[in-house]
C-alpha cells in the first residue's frame, strides 16, 4: 500500500507536468491507452479464459463512472496545489460510507456517522469558506471523490465474482475508447518528451492499482488503509522539489482531520464485520 501511495503520488506529479502541454482530457486518454498496453502481457499469459465474466454491464458502468472521476481528478491536479487536491480527495471513504448507507442499505451507526461528519468538517478547514474564495477548481477533487466512492462500491460488488487483474484490464479496455471522445475535442499532438511522460503515467497507474489490489488481498483493509494516506507526505515532497509548492498549514490540518476520520471509519467497519462473522459462526 505504501508503494501504491508513492506510485500514485509520482503519477499526479507527471499529470501536472503533462498539463503544461496537453489538456487534462487528453491526458486521461493517454493514461488509459498506456495502462491498457501495460496489461497486455498479462492477457497473453492468461488468454481469453482470464476475461470470462457474466457482468460486462457492471464493468461498463464502473468504467463510465471511473472516467468521470478520472476527468475531474486530472483537471483538479492541473489547477490546484497538489497537496490541496490530494487532501480534498481523501473524502472518498466518507462518500463511500454515505453511499453504503443510502444505496446499499448497509447499517451505519452513530460512531461512523459522527466520524463522517467530522471528516467533512476537515474539508471546511481546507477550503475555509468566507475566509478565502471557494473556486470551481476546489470542487473538482471533491466531485472526483464522490465518483471514486461510487466506483469503489461497484468494485466491492464485482470483487465477489471477478478476478482482480481482470477488473483492472476491463477498466482500461473500456476506458480507452470512452476517453477518446472528450480528448478528440481538445486534441493536440504531444511532443516526444510529453508522450514519454504519458507512458510513465499509464505504467504507474497500472502498477499502483495492482499493488493496491494486492494489498487488500494480503491484509484486512483496516490494516493497510492508514498507509494509503502516505500519499500526502509523498506528494508534498514531490511538489516541493518539482514545482516549488509548499502546502498551506490549513491544508495539512484539514487533511489530518479527514484522514483520521477515514481511518476510524475503516477500523469501525472491520470491527463490525468481525463481530458479525463471530455471531454467525457462534
Amino acid at each position: 500500500m505504501t508503494a501504491a501511495a508513492f506510485g500514485f503520488s509520482c503519477m499526479n506529479a507527471l499529470i501536472r507536468a503533462g498539463s503544461l502541454e496537453l489538456a487534462p482530457a487528453q491526458i486521461v486518454f493517454f493514461r488509459n491507452v498506456f495502462a491498457l498496453a501495460f496489461m497486455l502481457p498479462w492477457l497473453v499469459r492468461v488468454g481469453r479464459a482470464g476475461l470470462t465474466t457474466q457482468r460486462l454491464g457492471m464493468h461498463a458502468l464502473r468504467s463510465v463512472i471511473g472516467l468521470t472521476a478520472m476527468t475531474c481528478w486530472f483537471y483538479s491536479v492541473s489547477l490546484l496545489p497538489l497537496a490541496q487536491a490530494v487532501s480534498l480527495n481523501y473524502t472518498v471513504p466518507l462518500f463511500a460510507t454515505v453511499g453504503a448507507a443510502l444505496v446499499l442499505g448497509e447499517t451505519v451507526r452513530a460512531r461512523r456517522w459522527t466520524a463522517t461528519v467530522l471528516g467533512f468538517l476537515g474539508v471546511l478547514v481546507i477550503v475555509r469558506p468566507g475566509v478565502q474564495e471557494f473556486s470551481a477548481a476546489m470542487a473538482l477533487p471533491i466531485l472526483a471523490a464522490m465518483f471514486m466512492a461510487t466506483a469503489a462500491l461497484l468494485i466491492k460488488s464485482l470483487s465477489n465474482t471477478e478476478n482482480p487483474n481482470a477488473m483492472v484490464f476491463y477498466m482500461n479496455l473500456l476506458l480507452t475508447p470512452l476517453s477518446l471522445i472528450p480528448a478528440a475535442f481538445v486534441w493536440v499532438w504531444p511532443s516526444w518528451e510529453v508522450l514519454g511522460l504519458m507512458a510513465l503515467v499509464g505504467g504507474l497507474a497500472t502498477i499502483s492499482h495492482l499493488l493496491l489490489t494486492r494489498a487488500y488481498a494480503k491484509a484486512d483493509a483496516s490494516a493497510v488503509i492508514p498507509f494509503h494516506y502516505m500519499q500526502l507526505p509523498f506528494v508534498a515532497l514531490i511538489a516541493f522539489v518539482a514545482f516549488g509548492e509548499v502546502p498551506a498549514l490549513w491544508t495539512l490540518l484539514g487533511a489530518a482531520v479527514i484522514a483520521g476520520a477515514a481511518i476510524y471509519i475503516t477500523h469501525r467497519e472491520a470491527r463490525v464485520a468481525k463481530a458479525a462473522r463471530q455471531e454467525v459462526a457462534g
